[in-house]
């Protein structure tokens, strides 16, 4: 297909002379979150949810304002990269004139080898598409729409972004398990997910925190997912997660800090087969597990369920427990930053933790909290504590605008391995 035909395909977005845009893709196994930026203001934004279940789709403007959302038709898509032709056609007629420059994706796992965003290419796809039995539940979803995207509009420059990135500033002995040196070399290390989220709680400290920014600080990312990051200097130090994004404090369905020696259990003395161990501990575990109820916190707090009530006991138990040994990991505390989906509205889960870390100094601050913040320490407290709303898209179209803006049309470079 030539140029001038591609520019009439059906699968392209705002073809004309008007401002050129990124969009960034975020998907999940179940739903694709999207955001068109004109720079950095959001100019059209929205999710599906619910896909291969039940999907629903929902969009607003650059005021905010909801918008008729893309028509998911009669016979939806049953997997989130499905749902990006129909996305596209509404993006297109929605945002007109405006030129797409690039579009940014969310992945997951980046390996040892990428510490900075890349241009996407066929021989990167492949070294992700090895990735996957490392992030099983979110890489299969993060390549499929790069994918879905590379055939609608091969011309279209795409970035992929990684979670784990972040986290290559950590130094080795947070890096390493106690294993042969040589399961380290081939790469079985702790890496650390979430990282875009707590790149953007970074970018934003010095203005929402000043007086703790370049200090001591743990961000706790609660949400479906959840993993707590030691920063120093704004820099990621210590990470909960491991090597799979099962590891740290309990989430929505995963089960967190686990003995290995229940998962040998599991397989010799109850003959379970690797699969179905996978399948109890990324989606039968965790506060679904613990309750017998619900992923949801949401549900599990509205619920007088004592099963429900321990679940969340546990959580924040175990996210306590954490944010000391991260302390001890960054040498003290200056403050705590909450952010995520549970992290930025559960006012119960916050308190709780925070009771839980007044021995570090944390005086929680109960109506700033009930309020949501964004402090909900004390004046007088000595760790500080606040509420953050996260922005990963953001940071998303940042490093696809900064990507193609300094690097052009040349080849991308991997970035060298990081011990």
């Amino acid at each position: 297909m030539s140029n001038a035909d591609e520019r009439n395909h059906g699968g392209n977005i705002g073809d004309g002379t008007g401002s050129a845009l990124v969009g960034v893709i975020n998907a999940g196994s179940s739903s694709l979150k999207f955001t068109f930026y004109e720079g950095v203001r959001p100019i059209l934004s929205g999710q599906v949810d619910g896909i291969g279940v039940r999907p629903s789709a929902r969009a607003t403007g650059a005021d905010g304002v909801a918008l008729d959302p893309p028509d998911l038709g009669h016979a939806p898509a049953a997997a989130p990269a499905e749902a990006l032709p129909v996305l596209i056609e509404w993006a297109k007629r929605k945002l007109g004139d405006r030129r797409l420059e690039a579009l940014g994706h969310r992945v997951v796992h980046g390996g040892l080898r990428y510490s900075q965003p890349q241009r996407v290419t066929p021989a990167l796809l492949a070294e992700l598409e090895s990735l996957i039995p490392l992030a099983p539940l979110h890489e299969p979803h993060n390549i499929a729409p790069i994918r879905t995207a590379l055939a609608l509009r091969p011309d279209l420059p795409q970035v992929a972004c990684f979670d784990t990135a972040f986290h290559r500033s950590m130094p080795e002995v947070a890096q390493a398990f106690a294993l042969p040196r040589s399961l380290y070399d081939e790469g079985i290390r702790r890496y650390g997910f979430h990282g875009l989220s707590y790149e953007y709680i970074a970018s934003i400290l010095p203005e929402r925190a000043p007086e703790i920014a370049e200090g001591r600080v743990v961000v706790a990312h609660l949400g479906n997912g959840c993993s707590l990051c030691g920063l120093q200097a704004r820099k990621s130090v210590a990470s909960t997660m491991g090597f799979t994004a099962l590891d740290g404090v309990p989430m929505g369905t995963r089960c967190g800090d686990l003995d290995p020696g229940v998962v040998l259990h599991l397989i010799q003395q109850k003959g379970m087969a690797a699969a179905d161990v996978a399948d109890l501990l990324y989606r039968r575990s965790g506060m679904l597990g613990l309750s017998g109820l619900s992923s949801d916190f949401r549900d599990l707090l509205a619920s007088e369920s004592p099963h429900a009530r321990f679940a969340v006991d546990v959580f924040c138990y175990r996210v306590a427990g954490h944010i000391g040994a991260l302390a001890a990991a960054l040498g003290g505390l200056d403050g705590i930053i909450f952010t995520a989906g549970v992290g930025e509205n559960a006012a119960p889960v916050r308190a709780a933790i925070c009771r839980a870390c007044r021995w570090l100094g944390l005086e929680l601050d109960e109506a700033a909290n009930r309020l949501h913040g964004p402090r909900i320490s004390t004046a007088g407290s000595r760790v500080a504590a606040y509420v953050i709303p996260t922005d990963e898209n953001l940071i998303i179209a940042r490093h696809a605008h900064a990507l193609l803006g300094s690097a052009g049309e040349a080849s991308p470079k991997a970035s060298s391995p990081k011990g």
